[in-house]
């Protein structure tokens, strides 16, 4: 019953959470964005007291529930263990019991916590398991999904239904996706193999759970009278964390997912209320009440659960079409001397410190504007560049879904307001100085109503007119360099700044 309970409720996040990064059109996110949000790694990035407290309590209480149901790197590693059980037969009993290697485990923590506070977080994103599964659902899981979608759209236009729209895909940053397609293959690996190896060597959040897992009221314990020593719930745990010679159970390593209950044909272990100062020895030869104590791990676990669940849920794609008969030259993103961070980061420093490259407000972005940086220091954070759409002041879906609290909530009016940077001319790349024509694209699409267009000699009325930029009202959202006709490289392009100020 409770290991059944457990993949219901870790299928539905898991679902849930991937579709996060898979959905393009931007429509699930106000439903089931807070699932992000209750990320451990994102919660404590952004402050957030409430759902870090949540988790905290959850774990002490149950175990590491959330390494089995929440987290959706979790649940993709037991998906992944679980295939191979079923690939063979004698493969469903392949785990064994290892020792717990401390050191490694703490080493890991440790490097993860250093990088966050030098401020490096590339190495962090890399161990925070949140984001490296929101990057292998971004880069590997999202083009797939598109890919199936331009399929559906293709008949439906056939058959005159515009249930599906066809939508561009594209690889955002080939470094990001060499390391999702590695760090893919490491998960696959470890999983295939042995299970839940990655949560209890590698991973920051599995470490810090795990010393409160061990104070846990609510744990799987056996009763060493029942017990008649078959090892089938040591070879079953995929968390290697059963040592069925000294009938002990490493809590710290436990993910609470139930199948050694399923395992036992003795009924010698049970998911129960013990408490955290009691031997081993002594949990294990009492079993007077344990039938209501089973049913109330049961109900416990249900009921917090759904607690969760509930508390936690508390809280139009362009299509560019050139209708022309001419070969359109591609543009070509401009060497920008300090990069563009979303409006509601604030700055570089608010927004690099915080933001943990899960990339989910690269996938919700409808205009293409976000994509994860391939500079060394920034590596695989986001990073907005203007040669697919501009940032319309109208859409503020990055700072709604943000997790991690690196892009706050703000609204479109006050989007409008805020001066994410500025833009500069190149009269040398514009085309009414390189090939002697009328423009004026760029002050006629501006939302800021930032350029004016003048004339080239002042002393020729009927001379051709120049952009020139008004920096105090320019808010850097590129509208101008994404709508300018040169080739490859616009004659107008947005230098960022590296401190937001509102105008």
């Amino acid at each position: 019953m409770l290991r059944k309970v457990r993949i219901i409720f870790a299928a539905v996040f898991f679902f849930f959470i991937t579709m996060l990064f898979l959905d393009f059109t931007g429509t699930i996110h106000s439903w089931i964005g807070w699932m992000a949000r209750i990320q451990f790694i994102p919660a404590v990035l952004a402050l957030n007291a409430g759902v870090v407290a949540a988790l905290v309590i959850l774990t002490l209480l149950l175990g590491r529930v959330y390494c089995s149901v929440i987290c959706p790197m979790g649940v993709f590693q037991d998906i992944i263990s679980w295939g191979h059980g079923k690939t063979k037969r004698k493969n469903r009993f392949r785990f064994s019991y290892s020792p717990a290697k401390d050191w490694l485990r703490y080493g890991f923590l440790v490097l993860f916590i250093v990088s966050l506070v030098a401020g490096i977080g590339s190495v962090a994103a890399l161990l925070a398991p949140y984001s490296s599964y929101g990057r292998i659902a971004s880069n590997l899981f999202a083009p797939v999904y598109a890919a199936g979608n331009n399929v559906l759209a293709y008949f439906a236009e056939r058959l005159d239904s515009y249930a599906f729209y066809s939508t561009e895909v594209w690889i955002k940053s080939i470094p990001t996706f060499i390391i999702a397609l590695l760090t893919f293959a490491v998960i696959f690996y470890l999983s295939w193999k042995n299970g839940r190896t990655y949560c209890n060597t590698v991973c920051p959040v599995g470490t810090i759970l795990g010393f409160v897992s061990r104070y846990s009221f609510f744990k799987p314990v056996i009763d060493t009278e029942k017990c008649r020593n078959c090892g089938l719930c040591g070879r079953q745990c995929k968390a290697s964390c059963i040592n069925m010679k000294e009938h002990e159970i490493d809590y710290s390593r436990c993910v609470v997912c139930m199948d050694c209950l399923e395992a036992c044909n003795e009924g010698a272990i049970s998911y129960r209320f013990s408490l955290p100062w009691k031997r081993k020895a002594e949990e294990g030869s009492t079993n007077e009440g344990k039938g209501y104590a089973e049913n109330d791990g049961r109900r416990a676990f249900i009921t917090a659960a759904a607690l969760v669940t509930s508390a936690a849920a508390l809280k139009s794609q362009e299509i560019k079409r050139d209708g022309g008969l001419a070969p359109v030259i591609g543009k070509k993103d401009p060497e920008r001397g300090t990069a563009l961070t979303p409006a509601g980061s604030s700055g570089h420093r608010h927004f690099y410190q915080h933001c943990t490259a899960c990339q989910l407000c690269v996938s919700a972005c409808p205009y293409g504007v976000l994509r994860p940086s391939t500079a060394l220091d920034t590596l695989m954070q986001p990073e907005m560049s203007y040669e697919r759409g501009y940032c319309r002041p109208g859409c503020t879906k990055c700072s709604e879904i943000c997790p991690a609290g690196a892009i706050r909530k703000i609204s479109r009016e006050e989007k409008s307001s805020i001066q994410i940077g500025h833009a500069v001319v190149n009269l040398d790349m514009c085309i009414v100085n390189r090939d002697d024509v009328q423009c004026g694209n760029c002050a006629r699409h501006c939302p800021a109503g930032a350029i004016s267009m003048i004339p080239l000699d002042p002393d020729n009325k009927k001379s051709r007119k120049i952009p020139v930029v008004d920096p105090e009202r320019c808010i850097g959202c590129g509208a101008c360099e994404n709508l300018c006709p040169s080739r490859p490289l616009s004659a107008i392009h947005v230098e960022g700044h590296e401190m937001h100020r509102t105008i």
